[in-house]
Parts: C-alpha cells; sequence; structure tokens
C-alpha cells in the first residue's frame, strides 16, 4: 500500500473535523475516496504557545495547525488514516485532550475568558442604561475555568466521534522519524510501535518558551497552564509583549485582578506599530501596569500556596537599574519554539531554520526532502494563525490525492487581537507598506470614532480609530486595513474579502454604510494623515 503520514504535535486544527466544532469534516472524506494509506502524527512537546490561531482562533494564533481538517480531508479522499496525538505535560504538569493548542490552550478559551471580561463591563454599563441590582457584582474564577474547560471536553470528544465515523485510526502516542518512510510511535506506558508510508506531513506546532533563568519552570506558568488553571491567580505579572502576552493581561485584568505587563522592547511586534501603542494606552488607563525595557533574571518563591506568593528580580535593558517585586503569579508570553528539533527531522535530512526550529517549504509545503510536508505555525517565514493552517492543510491534501492544483494564499489575511479594546488588521502595517511602497506613494486615511453603545456610559470617547492605507501607484488600492474597537474581528472579516478582491478607497466611498455601526466608518473617512487635520469624530 501506498502511504502518507501526518505529523503534528499541537495543531489539530487544520486537519478538519466537524463543521459545528469549527473544523471541516471534509479533509479525511476526500481522501478515503483515493484509498490510499495516510497516516497523522500529532505530538505535543514540552516547550510552549497563541495559537493562535492561535487560534489565532489565531489564533489566534493561536494560531496553530491542527490535522483534523487534513485527516478528514484525506479520509475524504479515500485514505486509511492514522492519528498519532501526544502531550507532553508543561513543566507544572498541565496536559489536555485532542484538538491542538487552538482548541485546548489558545484561540478558545482564551475568546470566552475575554468574553467573561467584557460582560463584567457591560455590567458596569447596564446601569446607565436602567437596570438595577442590589447585590455587589463579583467573578468567580473557579466557575469560569469549570465552564470553559467543560466546553472544551466536549469538542475533545467530538473530535474523537469525528475520527471514528470516518474510520481514522487514532492513537494517544509520540512519534519521531527512525529513518526514511518509517517512524516510531511512543505511548504513554513506554510501547513502542513502528510505522511506514510514502509521504508525511508535518503539523507539529509550537509550545511556550521559557526565560531560562533561576525559577521559571518552578514557578511560571504559561498559556498552557493558565486556562485550566483550578485557582484564582491573584496579582499578576505577564512577562511579555506578544499578542498572547497582552490578551492575557487584558482579559485578567477585567476580571478585576491586579494585573503588570513586563515589556522588553515594543508591544506587538510584527504589527502595526501605532496601533500597537494604543492597545497599550488604552490597557494603561484602565488599570493595567507597563514596565517598560526591563527582563526578569530570578523568579523566587516566598510563600506557598494557591495561588501563594513569588518575588521577581528583574533587570533594565538599556541601564543599570534593578527592579524587585512581589506577585502572586507570574505568566510568561515570551514567544512560542516549534517542536520540531526532537522528532528526528535529521535522521531523514529534513532541514529547519536552526535559530528557530522553523521549517522551510516551497509554495506548495514542500521540505527539502520530497515525501515530507509541512503546514502550520512551524513553516518558516508564514503566519502562526489556525485559519491558516487549516486552508494550508486542507488544499495540501486535495493537491496531493483530489487532482487539485490550488495552493494556500498566504497574502492579505485577516487577523484579531482580543485585547480589552480588540485590533482587527488585514494587509500590511503602515511601516511595512512604507517600506514596501515607499511612503511618497501611499496615502493613509484615517479615523477616531466612538461607538454608539458607549456613548451613554460615557466611555472612551474617541478612543477607538480606524484607518486604511492605499497604494496610489495602483489606484488607491488598500493594502492595508486597521481597526481598534469593539468586536474588530468581526468587522474585519468582511473587509478581508473585499480586499482579496482588490478593494480601492473609491469602491470604500462608493459603500453605503449601515449607521449606526462601528464599520461604518470607513465608508465615511475622508481625512488623511499627510493633511494633519482632526479626526476626532462629532455627533453620531
Amino acid at each position: 500500500m501506498q502511504g502518507l503520514i501526518y505529523l503534528g504535535l499541537e495543531n489539530l486544527q487544520s486537519l478538519g473535523v466537524p463543521v459545528c466544532l469549527g473544523i471541516p469534516l471534509s479533509y479525511l472524506s476526500v481522501f478515503m475516496e483515493l484509498s490510499l494509506f495516510f497516516i497523522i502524527l500529532f505530538q505535543l512537546r514540552d516547550f510552549f504557545f497563541y495559537p493562535s490561531t492561535t487560534c489565532h482562533c489565531s489564533e489566534h494564533g493561536s494560531s496553530t495547525v491542527t490535522p483534523r481538517h487534513w485527516k478528514v480531508e484525506a479520509a475524504t479522499l479515500g485514505k486509511k488514516v492514522m492519528v498519532l496525538d501526544y502531550v507532553v505535560p508543561t513543566p507544572l504538569g498541565t496536559t489536555w485532550g485532542l484538538g491542538g493548542t487552538c482548541v485546548n490552550v489558545g484561540c478558545i478559551p482564551k475568546k470566552l475568558m475575554h468574553q467573561a471580561a467584557l460582560l463584567g463591563q457591560a455590567l458596569k454599563d447596564s446601569r446607565a442604561y436602567g437596570w438595577q441590582y442590589e447585590e455587589q457584582v463579583k467573578h468567580n474564577w473557579e466557575t469560569m475555568v469549570e465552564a470553559v474547560q467543560n466546553y472544551i471536553g466536549s469538542l475533545n470528544w467530538g473530535y474523537r466521534l469525528s475520527l471514528r465515523e470516518k474510520s481514522v485510526t487514532y492513537q494517544n502516542s509520540y512519534g519521531e522519524f527512525v529513518e526514511p518512510h518509517k517512524v516510531k510511535a511512543t505511548n504513554r506506558k513506554g510501547q513502542v510501535t513502528y510505522h511506514t508510508a510514502e509521504t508525511f506531513v508535518l503539523a507539529t506546532g509550537e509550545r511556550p518558551r521559557y526565560l531560562g533563568i533561576p525559577g521559571d519552570k518552578e514557578y511560571c506558568i504559561t498559556s498552557d497552564d493558565l486556562f485550566s488553571l483550578p485557582y484564582c491567580p491573584g496579582k499578576t505579572l505577564v512577562v511579555g509583549a506578544s499578542y498572547v502576552a497582552l490578551e492575557c493581561a487584558g482579559f485578567l485584568a477585567g476580571l478585576g485582578l491586579d494585573v503588570t505587563v513586563m515589556v522588553r522592547s515594543i508591544l506587538l511586534r510584527g504589527f502595526d506599530q501605532e496601533m500597537a501603542e494604543k492597545i497599550g494606552a488604552h490597557m494603561e488607563t484602565h488599570g493595567v501596569t507597563f514596565i517598560r525595557k526591563f527582563v526578569p533574571t530570578q523568579v523566587e518563591r516566598l510563600e506557598d500556596g494557591t495561588p501563594g506568593r513569588l518575588k521577581v528580580t528583574a533587570k533594565c535593558t538599556e541601564g543599570p537599574e534593578i527592579f524587585e517585586g512581589e506577585y502572586n503569579t507570574v505568566l510568561l508570553a515570551i514567544g512560542r519554539d516549534a517542536c520540531t528539533r526532537n522528532i528526528g527531522l535529521q535522521t531523514i535530512g529534513v532541514k529547519i531554520n536552526e535559530k528557530n526550529g522553523k521549517v522551510p517549504v516551497n509554495d506548495e509545503e514542500q521540505t527539502n526532502v520530497p515525501y515530507v510536508y509541512a503546514i502550520g505555525d512551524i513553516l518558516d517565514g508564514k503566519l502562526e494563525l489556525t485559519p491558516v493552517a487549516i486552508q494550508a492543510g486542507k488544499l495540501l491534501a486535495r493537491r496531493l490525492y483530489g487532482g487539485s492544483s490550488t495552493k494556500c494564499d498566504y497574502i492579505n489575511v485577516p487577523t484579531t487581537v482580543f485585547t480589552p479594546l480588540e485590533y482587527g488588521s488585514c494587509g500590511l502595517a503602515e511601516e511595512k507598506a512604507k517600506e514596501e511602497y515607499g511612503e511618497q506613494n501611499l496615502e493613509v486615511y484615517h479615523s477616531l470614532f466612538w461607538p454608539l453603545e458607549w456613548t451613554i456610559p460615557g466611555r472612551d470617547n474617541n478612543t477607538c480609530y480606524a484607518k486604511i492605507i492605499c497604494n496610489k501607484l495602483d489606484s488607491n488600492r488598500v493594502v492595508g486595513f486597521h481597526v481598534l474597537g469593539p468586536n474588530a474581528g468581526e468587522v474585519t472579516q468582511g473587509f478581508a474579502a473585499a480586499i482579496k478582491c482588490g478593494l480601492t478607497k473609491e469602491l470604500l466611498d462608493e459603500t453605503i454604510g449601515i449607521h449606526p455601526t462601528c464599520a461604518e466608518v470607513f465608508t465615511t473617512m475622508d481625512i488623511t494623515k499627510s493633511s494633519g487635520q482632526d479626526i476626532t469624530q462629532r455627533g453620531c
């Protein structure tokens, strides 16, 4: 029999499971029509996250790859499919079920906890709208975590059922290459089996990075631990400036906790820096403390307990200053490492970027070893978003065994950062657009806006912000779309489709907005940055 093996550490979402769970079933059924041997290996290693996708959702990501879509597409195409899924526990012992980062420790729990924080703000706003309640409103961490984990558990079970329905063999084992076309699978009891296949797909994802300082793995947590933490984290120090760091800091503060973010350099590296600074300013205004230009050098335990008490020592990156502070919890969100270094890639000659562990591929997701492909977060130079991994996995399956030639489009991919003031974007950051097209060839239109629902409670007048970046040499085509405000992801999604179709400023001007909405600001924007005019919004 011909064969195909899928290596996927923590990302199951690009391989397709039931649509009702957010993962399409189309993948496996596509492969099953072709009746070739196909093995998917999923495994989670002992380092950390976001998705994304993410995911990503995201998210976002987490922003993460998941073989589910690939498996389902494979089965749909007539393949016999086997899944190896293994989660190496975090240093604190946290583990989870089938589904990858996005479902278990990324996009899904992140968005749900973000929603919990938004509901707290909505309760405060409701008094201005006439709602009356006598008792003091307070949040119960344990109730929230139980509800979130129960929902995730239902997704885990749904994925198992989906695999069974498509006759996919599932093994909770860790896989690694031992020779060309051959992998070793080791289960939790140490029992070993071997499997061969003609073609392999890597979708091993990423895990959170640690600082490499005294006390980090002993006393700190990461996002792999946070979403199932059985006790309220209390006063929390978030280390990092990634979207994972800011999203977690945002919802923790929204739940009423004392939150500090320690930042080495800039916020949201890789994102539009004007938008990133606006996010930071908004979070500071709403109670989050930022410590800039410092990095931790040691974490010590002062008191046992749940959460206990920790002492953090940090040094300034630009001088001799030393910082010391006490917190109940230290959350590390300084980036993610690709799970590629301990799966035997060197044995079969697959090249990786030694700096970050990522895998270089061609435009068909093929590595330097012809029978090995890769998708998702581990791709060198590609986006770390769950929906991207899903799309890439689905299209790869169809190309390999469905006669398709369609390739994954990594350009103009929309995404959202779920900070308290959400940030949606599609296309280029302003800095990147200037670098690519030249500042003189761009026109940037922008506006502040005040969501109508915020007016009565008197929330944050003119802090929401929107801008588009247009290429003057190409009929004012929109090359960058950015919005900071409520429901930014919902706003961005529709515009992303328009941008993919070649949206121009003229087309936006010709579009009639829906009133009153946040999205309509993009149909009325007429002030350019170069004009220097006031962009404060007045009236409705």
